[in-house]
């Protein structure tokens, strides 16, 4: 089982502030990386962006809005989601 956190509060305010069809994308995520682990290749457009970060699509279109999460530690299973909100201001 992994724990699964908002990185800062900012972090938590934009997943707040997120249109309720990818709040719930983006729950549903944080659950599934939750027991299945931070590799989600099931999601749309899911990409490992290095050795410890993530990131896929929590809704396609105008604007696309996506996730991208980092896997902190290697004893520890505790995956950070470092942001959530439109592709256009993703850090990668």
């Amino acid at each position: 089982m992994w724990k699964v956190k908002y990185h800062s509060k900012k972090v938590r305010k934009q997943a707040e502030n997120l249109p309720l069809n990818v709040a719930d994308a983006l729950g549903f995520l944080m659950d599934e990386i939750k027991v299945l682990g931070p590799v989600r290749g099931n999601w749309p457009n899911y990409g490992k962006l290095s050795k410890t970060r993530h990131h896929c699509h929590l809704k396609k279109g105008h604007p696309t809005y996506v996730a991208v999460w980092e896997e902190d530690g290697e004893q520890i299973e505790l995956i950070r989601i470092i942001y959530a909100g439109t592709h256009e201001n993703a850090p990668y």
